[in-house]
């Protein structure tokens, strides 16, 4: 208990004290630069039930999580498959892949900004008079936020794959072709069911960072336009920051605690369930 008492305290200064203190805020009406600070039980959360902009950020983060995550594992699968099967430079593509993972997410959000540009970016060039306003367009914003994070996340997932797929005896592989299995069969019966335990895990850490986007959005669109790419935490940011609602801001905040909480605890059944079953 002595030795782990400098890490308990450590803990408890940098979440917990912070965390309860968002929970009291959350049950407050506080906004300083109008000096209100009064004590509002659960009118937040009350307000949120039936707030139509809080509806519409929720909706965006949960098409934003499922399509990115989606993307993110069967493009990851793919990428690890191809470069387990590379007889050389897999220690190059390996490089290549790491490369956008270690970006900051910033300046990721950057490039993919220079490269959705309307008139110079380079997507835009090659489209040529097929061109689109890939941020400024309600109907496309989104799925142009969604394609930027899954480049820089999508090196996660692959990486994973690839190092469970170094682990998986070779002998399998070949008494499956003595067998006559084919590519398809060895895929389907040997390969993902194998990854499936790892993916499982890759899936569980990319679902929370997903439901906790901030900086690819904020810095691409600010969340819009019109809203389209508005997410919890971006929403969350708004009312803290912008409009210095803290209370409010507060309850949003908890908001996304708690749905990220409640998917953490899903993920954690399946992969104790996998587990025993194993």
């Amino acid at each position: 208990m002595l030795l782990l008492a400098p890490t308990a305290l450590a803990l408890g200064a940098l979440t917990v004290y912070p965390g309860a203190w968002v929970l009291w805020l959350s049950l407050q009406h506080r906004i300083p630069i109008f000096g209100v600070a009064r004590f509002a039980g659960l009118d937040n959360f009350t307000f949120l039930s039936v707030d139509a902009r809080f509806w519409s950020a929720a909706h965006t983060t949960a098409v934003f999580t499922v399509a990115s995550v989606a993307l993110e594992v069967v493009l990851g699968v793919g990428a690890a498959l191809a470069i387990h099967t590379q007889r050389r430079g897999r220690a190059v593509a390996l490089s290549f892949l790491l490369l956008a993972w270690a970006m900051p997410a910033v300046v990721a959000a950057k490039l993919f900004e220079w490269l959705y540009h309307p008139v110079a970016g380079l997507i835009n060039v090659a489209l040529g008079r097929h061109a689109l306003n890939w941020l400024g367009d309600p109907a496309i914003a989104l799925a142009a936020v969604t394609l930027a994070d899954v480049w820089r996340t999508m090196p996660f997932v692959a990486i994973l794959c690839y190092a469970r797929l170094l682990a998986i005896p070779p002998d399998l592989y070949e008494a499956a072709q003595v067998d006559g299995a084919g590519r398809l069969a060895t895929l389907t019966r040997i390969t993902l069911p194998l990854l499936g335990r790892i993916l499982l895990l890759a899936v569980l850490f990319r679902t929370l960072d997903a439901l906790r986007a901030f900086d690819i959005m904020f810095v691409l669109t600010g969340g819009g336009p019109a809203n389209t790419t508005e997410t919890l935490t971006v929403y969350a940011y708004r009312a803290l920051f912008q409009t210095l609602q803290l209370g409010f801001g507060s309850a949003l905040s908890v908001v996304v605690f708690a749905l990220v909480m409640v998917v953490a605890w899903a993920y954690l059944r399946l992969l104790r369930a996998g587990s025993v079953a194993a």
